[in-house]
């Protein structure tokens, strides 16, 4: 139906082609006058440059460097957080490049990045042909001419759609319409488009490999690739995904946005990371492939020929971009595009500036601290390269990979939310850069949650940036560009996938705001039944206090004030000692303890700034009692997940980001030497704003009937069920 209503539309228009190119190149080649170099602006921010110098949690931390006192805690130093958090890494080659990852050392701002030129021509889509030689490009070749194979794959069905100019304006200002599906692996799912007569998805219960218009190489690869999330049930119904993998490339390969926010490091983050590096390489191969195939036309072609046909590209080359928090999230990635492009496992690719890559983004085992116990889900997140200030360029071609490819020459760039945030720069400084991201038809943004213990603001800076038009025109040639670029159209085209560990109105915020795909978006939405309440193994009163604010903004004060009236009253008293007060922000944290300083109050804080040796002295007199209050935060925790011994007295100044920690802080009283359950008391603020993280901890029924009621709650959890 879309094939043929794009057949219709281009049909109608043909007679109004040669105007409307010639407006569309008049307004393009004028915004392409203003060069960034023609901003001659002097100044640069002093607080821009001073986020972007935060190094490790410093460089996440760049939220509340503007409080006196906090820039003490700032000046930490890296090594600690690495030596915390490091751990070995499963290479899966063994070259192994000595010193590589030096230049990486150096501070963000004035890093020297290295970029492979020797390779430019070789890898350039201008000037390389399909290969003949090779059968399969042959048999690619030939059904990428096939009329009916071009209707019937996704990828054409969505790159080729074409809308009038009423019709896009339509989608910027009428209301999504939705509805609601409940598939058997992912749940209750939401469906929201723009479109009058969307296409309707359902769960496939059995997937035809054919019906995938998976790119010749990946038809084969990928069984073999994905052999290890496979269960022996799955093997023998001789599919080649597992039951989540299936629903969720179903969605990838129709082109709908995604938000899934039940991705565990522990138990299916592999899984969802082979998928979407199966969709994003197959896109680019299709890409790629279309190029090369009309390259040989064009060249074939005789003089003078109208060359319309052939528009096949976007403004610049990138097409896929993919924001990952660590560098070993990059390494991961890499290895599964070399895996997936490796036929029969005979057949090497090759793979320009490999070793150097090794280096850089992979770790070694000896450097993990002896004895170092933490959670499992801790080991699972911050393995191998943790470092968080990177971006690399990756192009493919044919049978070849390059890494450290120039963004302009690349198809795919992995990045960090930081990485984008220091070439992207800010408004006034000289040497910013972001035209890259005018053409990116996939962004894949993993792992959304661990921004939010960052830097979120690197994210919401990154989606700001998201298909512009570029400054300058890098040499494209406009004649082979498609009209949905020319158009500034590329933004109701790119695809949006996001994974996250939990629900966040922060990140639905970047779903709903920043994600225009015309063929819609859909949202996983299942409820938390039981809560993290249930994985508490102490007995411990808790006592949800509730506070009534009047808007989103105001909640702030109305929490600060709530507690300095209501809550810090009752334990002012020596007889409520040993009293951790778990603060999730930054900025409320520097708040309270300015507020603890000028009362006078017997306290102590750590924060993800605070040196190691002064953690160490926090922790002891908390334990001793010589300090009565004890300000800790929840990115501190988030990186470090030390147990704090000595807690009596519990207060949540709001509800924890992640659900487990709610459980794990109160877990720690267990480790409380010489205490007396029936003093132990656990009080939590809350205000109807925080509806999912209290549903995440209480489990929704309860959830609902608390936000119904405006009482406090009291909740008596007796241990081990």
């Amino acid at each position: 139906l879309q094939s043929e209503n794009s057949d219709k539309s281009s049909a109608e228009s043909d007679s109004e082609t040669e105007v409307e190119q010639i407006s569309v190149y008049h307004k393009l080649l004028a915004t392409l006058k203003s060069s960034p170099e023609s901003e001659s602006e002097e100044d640069v921010s002093d607080s821009e440059e001073a986020g972007e110098s935060e190094t490790e949690m410093g460089s996440e931390g760049s939220q509340g460097t503007g409080e006196a006192d906090g820039s003490e805690e700032a000046n930490n130093d890296v090594q600690e957080h690495k030596e915390a958090t490091d751990t070995p890494e499963q290479m899966l080659g063994q070259e192994q490049a000595d010193d590589a990852d030096a230049s990486c050392e150096q501070s963000h701002g004035v890093i020297e990045e290295f970029t492979d030129v020797k390779h430019e021509s070789e890898f350039s889509l201008e000037t390389n042909f399909m290969e003949e030689e090779n059968g399969e490009c042959n048999a690619d070749k030939t059904d990428s001419n096939s009329s009916q194979a071009f209707s019937k794959d996704p990828f054409k069905q969505h790159m080729d759609r074409e809308f009038k100019e009423k019709e896009v304006e339509k989608m910027s200002t009428l209301p999504k319409t939705s509805n609601q599906s409940k598939w058997p692996r992912l749940g209750q799912l939401s469906f929201s488009s723009t479109l009058e007569k969307p296409k309707i998805l359902k769960a496939e219960r059995e997937i035809d490999m054919k019906q995938l218009y998976l790119h010749k190489p990946l038809e084969s690869t990928w069984p073999k690739v994905n052999k290890q999330f496979m269960s022996s049930m799955n093997k023998q119904s001789d599919l080649s995904f597992t039951p989540l993998q299936k629903e969720l490339f179903c969605i990838m390969n129709a082109y709908w946005d995604l938000f899934y926010p039940e991705r565990n490091a522990l138990t299916n983050g592999e899984e969802i990371r082979l998928a979407y590096c199966l969709h994003a390489l197959n896109h680019v191969l299709k890409a790629n492939a279309q190029v090369l195939s009309n390259n040989a036309k064009r060249r074939d072609q005789k003089p003078g020929t109208d060359n319309d046909d052939y528009r096949d590209q976007g403004l610049t080359r990138p097409k896929v971009l993919m924001i990952v928090p660590f560098r070993d999230c990059a390494l991961r990635i890499v290895h599964i595009f070399i895996s997936l492009l490796e036929v029969n496992g005979k057949k090497k690719i090759d793979v320009s500036n490999k070793k150097r890559f090794k280096g850089e983004f992979g770790s070694d085992p000896e450097e993990k601290p002896p004895n170092l116990k933490r959670p499992e889900d801790y080991e699972a997140v911050f393995t191998g390269n943790i470092d968080d200030h990177f971006r690399i360029g990756v192009a493919i071609l044919q049978k070849s990979m390059r890494l450290y490819a120039p963004f302009y020459s690349s198809d795919i760039i992995i990045a960090s939310p930081l990485g984008m945030r220091t070439i992207i720069g800010a408004e006034g400084e000289k040497k910013r850069d972001f035209d890259f991201l005018s053409s990116i038809e996939i962004l894949i943004i993993d792992q959304a949650d661990i921004y939010l213990m960052q830097n979120w603001e690197h994210v919401l800076h990154l989606m700001k940036h998201m298909n512009l038009l570029p400054l300058d025109s890098h040499g494209v040639d406009f004649s082979r560009v498609r009209m949905l670029n020319l158009n500034n159209w590329s933004r109701y085209y790119r695809q949006t996938l996001l994974f996250s560990a939990l629900q966040d109105p922060q990140i639905n915020s970047i779903f709903n705001k920043h994600c225009f795909n015309y063929v819609g978006q859909v949202a996983v939405r299942n409820v938390p039944l039981s809560g993290s309440i249930s994985q508490i193994v102490v007995q411990l009163p808790h006592v949800f206090r509730r506070l009534e604010a009047e808007s989103v903004t105001s909640v702030i004060d109305t929490r600060f004030q709530f507690f300095v009236d209501k809550v810090l009253p009752e334990y002012r008293d020596a007889i409520m000692s040993h009293t951790l007060i778990y603060v999730p922000s930054y900025f409320d944290y520097v708040r309270l303890r300015n507020y603890f300083k000028k009362e006078d109050l017997n306290f102590t804080h750590i924060c993800e700034y605070t040196k190691k040796a002064a953690v160490c002295r926090a922790r002891r007199f908390f334990l001793k009692g010589e300090k009565q209050f004890l300000l800790f935060t929840e990115r501190f925790h988030f990186y470090k997940r030390y147990t704090i011994k000595g807690i009596r007295n519990l207060i949540f100044y709001e509800l924890p980001t992640y659900s487990h920690f709610y459980s794990e802080i109160c877990n720690m009283m267990k480790a409380t030497d010489n205490g007396v359950d029936a003093t132990w008391t656990c009080t939590v603020l809350y205000s109807k704003y925080d509806a999912q993280k209290l549903a995440a901890v209480v489990g929704v029924e309860r959830a609902a009937q608390m936000l119904q009621s405006k009482k406090n709650v009291h909740l008596f959890v007796t241990g081990e069920n």
